[in-house]
């Protein structure tokens, strides 16, 4: 019996609130295969971090906690993914404004970048992934199968941070979302440890003024293309996928 062929491994990059988990759980619901958010592993240690009182200035504290990280992904039956701490699920307290700014910051140490990106790349030993994050076209996965970079303006990725936010605090200031959106930003994009760029082979799609539906239809295409002719990448794949 001849074995199934091999399923993409799918990298997804882009700044923060660009619509990277959103979409690549949509995408990996849909077309049969597994999602995991590397952002959800700095997330996590940057939670364990907040909950022991690790200062800023602890940063061995901070890489033995990614070492060590006793992290899991569920799927439930309506293709919603869960992030666990051993037996805790964590997903909405990863989502918390004060994990994210720790995750920002912890995620310039090389040294905790190097065990959580030996984690990740474990996930897609085999294939049929999709991972997203700030560095998985061009550190994590340099030679996935299917490559994209999903971008948008600093205002609309401020919007929809602010919109999510205000579920739980009414109150939540704009300007300030604005300001920590494009502070992560000069971090993502400054940082000695894998900055925060496109891969020359990946597929650039600008989310601004378009609908997650939109965007994850575009992926899903990219995703057919690659399965009927898997030798094609960036640009040829999409051209093939319709989409350039």
């Amino acid at each position: 019996m001849m074995d199934p062929p091999r399923q993409p491994i799918v990298a997804i990059d882009g700044p923060a609130g660009s619509g990277k988990s959103t979409v690549a759980q949509q995408v990996a619901r849909r077309a049969g295969l597994q999602f995991i958010s590397s952002g959800a592993m700095y997330r996590a240690t940057a939670l364990l971090a907040l909950r022991a009182g690790v200062t800023a200035t602890e940063r061995e504290r901070f890489i033995g906690l990614a070492e060590h990280l006793p992290i899991r992904f569920t799927t439930d039956a309506d293709g919603h993914v869960q992030t666990w701490l051993d037996d805790e699920d964590v997903t909405a307290a990863l989502n918390e404004s004060a994990v994210g700014q720790i995750a920002s910051v912890i995620a310039t140490i090389p040294e905790l970048r190097a065990h959580l990106v030996r984690r990740q790349q474990e996930y897609g030993r085999s294939g049929g992934i999709i991972m997203e994050g700030r560095d998985i076209q061009t550190v994590v996965f340099p030679d996935a199968e299917i490559k994209v970079f999903l971008t948008a303006s600093a205002d609309e990725r401020a919007r929809r941070r602010w919109q999510e936010l205000k579920v739980n605090d009414a109150h939540v200031n704009y300007r300030q979302v604005l300001e920590e959106v494009r502070a992560r930003d000069r971090r993502d994009a400054e940082r000695e440890a894998s900055p925060l760029r496109a891969a020359s082979d990946a597929v650039t799609i600008d989310t601004d003024g378009k609908t997650i539906e939109q965007v994850i239809d575009r992926i899903l295409r990219l995703i057919d293309a690659w399965r009927a002719h898997p030798e094609l990448r960036g640009a040829a794949l999409a051209k093939a996928a319709g989409i350039l």
